[in-house]
C-alpha cells in the first residue's frame, strides 16, 4: 500500500515571502563575508607590522616565529571561513566539510602553539591533558571528514567500481554483421 503524504495548502504570496527571506539570508551572508575580508586584512597588516617591529627592535626569533605562525594560521582559518560563506551563497546549502576543515586547522594550530610554547618547560599535567584532548578532537574531525567525503562522493574513492557500473559504449565491429 503506497503511503500518501499530506500536502500543505499553498498560501498566496508564499513565493514572495520565500524570496524575501532568501534575499535577507544572502544579505546576512554578504555582511559576514565582508567582515571576514576586513578581519583578514587587519590580520595581514598586523602580522607584517609585528614582524617588522620585531626585526627593528630587540630581536627574539622565537617570539617572532610564534607570533607569525599563530597569526598566519588564524588568517588561514579566516580564509577557510570566507570560502565556506562563498560556497553557502553559491550552493544555497550549508555543507559540513568546510567546517571540519576549519576545525582541523584550528586544532592543528593550537597543537603547534602549545608544543612550541611548552618546548622549554613542558609540564605533564596541563599541557599533556590539553594535547591529548586536541589529538582526540583532531582524530575525530579527520575521521568525520573522511566519512563525510566518502558518503557524499563515492566516485572519488571507488573509480573502478563506478566505471564498471557504467554501460559499455557501443563500438563498431570491424566485420559486417550477418556474414560468417
Amino acid at each position: 500500500m503506497p503511503t500518501v503524504r499530506p500536502t500543505l495548502p499553498k498560501t498566496e504570496g508564499g513565493g514572495r515571502v520565500q524570496g524575501l527571506l532568501q534575499l535577507l539570508e544572502d544579505g546576512i551572508h554578504l555582511i559576514v563575508a565582508a567582515l571576514l575580508v576586513l578581519l583578514a586584512g587587519l590580520l595581514t597588516v598586523g602580522v607584517v607590522h609585528d614582524v617588522i617591529r620585531s626585526i627593528q627592535g630587540p630581536y627574539e626569533e622565537e617570539a617572532v616565529v610564534l607570533s607569525a605562525l599563530d597569526n598566519s594560521l588564524v588568517l588561514f582559518i579566516v580564509a577557510e571561513l570566507l570560502h565556506t560563506v562563498r560556497l553557502t551563497i553559491r550552493n544555497q546549502t550549508l555543507d559540513a566539510e568546510p567546517f571540519l576543515v576549519v576545525g582541523l586547522v584550528a586544532g592543528i594550530r593550537k597543537v603547534l602553539i602549545v608544543t612550541a610554547e611548552a618546548e622549554k618547560s613542558f609540564r605533564w599535567n596541563v599541557e599533556r591533558i590539553e594535547l591529548l584532548i586536541l589529538a582526540g578532537l583532531i582524530l575525530a574531525m579527520a575521521t568525520a571528514g573522511y566519512v563525510w567525503r566518502r558518503s557524499t562522493r563515492p566516485a572519488d574513492y571507488f573509480p573502478l567500481q563506478e566505471a564498471r557500473r557504467a554501460p559499455p559504449s557501443p563500438e563498431p565491429s570491424p566485420t559486417p554483421v550477418g556474414r560468417s
